[in-house]
């Protein structure tokens, strides 16, 4: 068995069943193994999942035993030399895990792997390459001074900001949404520590990979993550989780900062958990909008207006969606694949006034194309929608509409 891929799931079976239906167009030439685990969902996605993929190993928790604990139960079963650990909220392109597992096998002393994330508007997710948190990054980062200075290796060192996006590089620490392992690599540093309910843990695992003499690589291979649909960031209890993950973090290997490098840290951890609190419970007393808004209320529609590209029956299908949905704003279909809309909706015979989302139907158009084209035209600031004509779902950032 040559790849395990293991994902975690919780209450996200449209998103998860989007991935899925990626990745099983990513291993055709690969000897793989799929693993979910379900942190006791209450949306019915067992059912729904294994109904639409039988061949892939379903494990549903009665309790949420966290991100850490769920990929553990997973590891342990699995066989492959490599194991991915992927979120549900990823679109993969059709060559990513070849080329990625073309560049392991070729580099013996690669201990894990990540690869370059964007969002669902095509900007560069940071979060792709990162070093250690360091005094000076910690600093870079919540001053924003970092952002300044993105050529400074020790301000802008949490994110990497000096390293070219599109490159290969060595890096200190990967993103646990995608990381693919090498097998002998995790025997020697052990799995991911429980002690993290989530977050932290991918940073905690990529620092033992490199203190068991592994490297830790990040290859500019693209790949679509909607970034925490699994999670709600503007929470009260997604503060706490994640400045609780960051000390935890610390604690454990604070000694690389010394007593008072370790002690300030600490204290910005804490101060910044007490600031993010109070922020949130002023948003909530006064009602301020949050900062993760959906993009159609950003440009002050009502609604969603969709810009769709797709095959003349899949159009014919969500234009019945949509209606269904109540969405009966002035929508745009492009009868089109990826050999007639070489562009997509980047095309100059085009207007985008007034859009908010561009949709692909994935059955005309591959995940690698939808990928580059969202990419290549991120500065037309499109959030994507992605319809899938066999199961009738458009997956959205925003929303799953059926």
């Amino acid at each position: 068995m040559k790849l395990s891929v293991v994902i975690v799931n919780y209450n996200v079976k449209y998103y998860l069943e989007q991935c899925l239906c990626s990745l099983y167009r990513a291993i055709d030439n690969l000897s793989v193994e799929i693993l979910v685990v379900d942190n006791a969902s209450m949306d019915d996605s067992e059912a729904y999942i294994t109904e639409r993929f039988p061949n892939i190993t379903y494990i549903y928790n009665r309790e949420n035993l966290g991100f850490a604990c769920a990929n553990n139960q997973a590891i342990r079963e699995s066989k492959g030399e490599y194991v991915l650990l992927l979120n549900p909220d990823t679109v993969l392109s059709e060559q990513t895990l070849e080329e990625v597992i073309l560049f392991m096998d070729a580099h013996p002393e690669a201990g894990a792997a990540g690869v370059k994330m964007i969002t669902h508007d095509g900007r560069f997710l940071r979060e792709s390459k990162r070093g250690y948190p360091t005094l000076a990054a910690t600093f870079g980062k919540l001053s924003g001074l970092g952002r300044l200075f993105p050529h400074s290796k020790s301000l802008g060192g949490y994110y990497c900001t000096a390293l070219d996006m599109d490159g290969v590089h060595q890096v200190e620490v990967l993103a646990g949404a995608f990381m693919l392992l090498r097998r002998s690599a995790l025997d020697k540093t052990g799995l991911l520590d429980e002690n993290f309910f989530m977050y932290g843990e991918d940073i905690d695992l990529s620092c033992r990979i490199e203190e068991a003499g592994y490297q830790n690589y990040y290859l500019p291979y693209p790949i679509l993550h909607y970034k925490g649909e699994s999670t709600s960031k503007d929470t009260y209890r997604h503060v706490r989780v994640f400045c609780e993950a960051m000390d935890i973090f610390f604690c454990k290997h604070g000694e690389r900062y010394g007593v008072i490098g370790r002690w300030l840290v600490r204290a910005g951890i804490h101060l910044q958990m007490c600031v993010r609190l109070f922020v949130l419970f002023v948003q909530r007393l006064f009602s301020f909008p949050v900062k993760e808004m959906k993009t159609s209320f950003q440009r002050g529609e009502r609604f969603p207006r969709f810009l769709v590209f797709g095959e003349e029956a899949t159009i014919h299908s969500l234009r019945v969606l949509l209606k269904r949905n109540g969405l009966s704003e002035k929508h745009h279909f492009v009868v089109s694949n990826e050999m007639s809309a070489v562009d997509g909706h980047g095309s100059p015979f085009i207007s985008l006034k007034g859009f908010t989302h561009v949709v692909y139907d994935c059955r005309a158009f591959s995940f690698s194309t939808i990928i580059r084209l969202l990419s290549h035209h991120r500065k037309m600031g499109l959030s994507l929608g992605i319809y899938n004509p066999e199961s009738r779902v458009l997956v959205t950032p925003d929303k799953c509409y059926i």
